[in-house]
């Protein structure tokens, strides 16, 4: 089975044998299990207690009705582990939104510390009552630290973008991230939680694609990166630091603001192309992206049709990631707070 032809099985909810990877005995199952456990114990003994604050309000000081954004997910979304509200990756996105869009943006964080995606319906609820022009979802590792059925967890997400883009918002995904590189898990289990997490993050391109949002790759950006600068992990080595969502921000942004059609096209010049075919079928796509840097997947056509012998048309696209504003000057662009 090919990876685009297992993404496309965990996307459809299709049965997908016992387990995603071949697990050599009980001793390997107990091994596993207890290195789990283990990393679970230390990263919880170092995780900050507390969300920082929500950042909710308005950015930008020019006139206009507000682009409300929406963010939703877990404890990426939220940016636990980091103090200011001008620290976490919805008020950057929400301030370097309201600079490109020249009109105030109103932040709604929704996202949950400990989400799962069974748990987006309730969020994508409130999210609802505020009809946002853009929602932005950060969501997965917490299912597949909890090896919750993949299948399951994408549906949900599924649900979730269907929802929003059939009340007229725009959706951006950032996939789930590489657990391979989280130092408080050992090896092997570590070899596995980065085949997880990238076949999660496959999956969910499938599904949003399908649904009508598009995805941005954070695997990369959250992987090796990381892996070399330990600075951008906070004290619990689990969440990002500040400078972690920063760069996880910075990655949305070009997405998210070309959703809203406020990306300038200046910025894309010159730019490499993954390969000269950029079109692919979505589930050779996804596999692609899973594992490349801020690698964005959306729907496409190819000669007036959105589907071929393969499935839905997909478009990947890579751009650089901008300058965002700092904190401090993420603050000096906020004009109310509710929270």
């Amino acid at each position: 089975m090919t990876r685009a032809s297992r993404a496309r099985r965990l996307a459809t909810g299709a049965a997908y044998g016992g387990g995603s990877v071949g697990l050599a005995g009980v001793a390997m199952v107990a091994l596993l299990r207890e290195q789990a456990r283990a990393a679970r114990r230390k990263v919880e003994a170092r995780t900050a207690k507390a969300d920082p604050p929500t950042g909710n309000g308005l950015y930008g000081r020019r006139r206009g009705k507000p682009l409300v954004l929406a963010v939703l997910g877990d404890s990426s979304a939220v940016g636990l582990g980091v103090e200011r509200a001008a620290e976490t990756p919805g008020v950057l996105l929400a301030a370097a939104l309201a600079e490109l869009a020249e009109r105030p943006v109103r932040l709604v964080r929704l996202a949950v510390s400990g989400a799962e995606s069974r748990e987006l319906d309730e969020q994508v609820d409130r999210a609802l009552d505020e009809h946002p022009d853009v929602a932005v979802i950060m969501i997965g590792a917490n299912d597949v630290t909890t090896r919750t059925r993949p299948s399951t967890s994408v549906r949900h997400l599924r649900e979730a973008v269907g929802r929003l883009t059939g009340a007229g918002a725009q959706v951006v995904v950032g996939t789930c991230p590489d657990l391979g590189t989280i130092r408080p898990i050992g090896q092997p289990l570590r070899l596995l939680a980065r085949r997880w997490s990238r076949q999660m993050a496959a999956a969910q391109t499938i599904a949003v694609v399908e649904a009508g949002g598009r995805t941005v790759s954070l695997g990369s950006v959250l992987g090796p990166t990381f892996a070399q600068d330990r600075g951008l992990f906070s004290i619990d080595e689990f969440h990002p630091s500040a400078a972690g969502y920063a760069a996880a921000a910075a990655v949305l942004l070009p997405s998210v603001a070309d959703a809203l059609g406020v990306w300038p096209a200046v910025a894309d010049r010159g730019l490499r192309t993954l390969r000269r075919d950029t079109v692919r079928p979505v589930a050779q796509a996804a596999v692609r992206a899973a594992g490349r840097t801020g690698t964005e997947v959306q729907a496409t056509e190819v000669r007036g049709s959105d589907t071929g012998p393969r499935g839905p048309w997909a478009r990947l696209r890579r751009r650089r990631p901008p300058d965002l504003p700092t904190p401090d000057q993420a603050e000096r662009a906020e004009q109310t707070t509710v929270g």
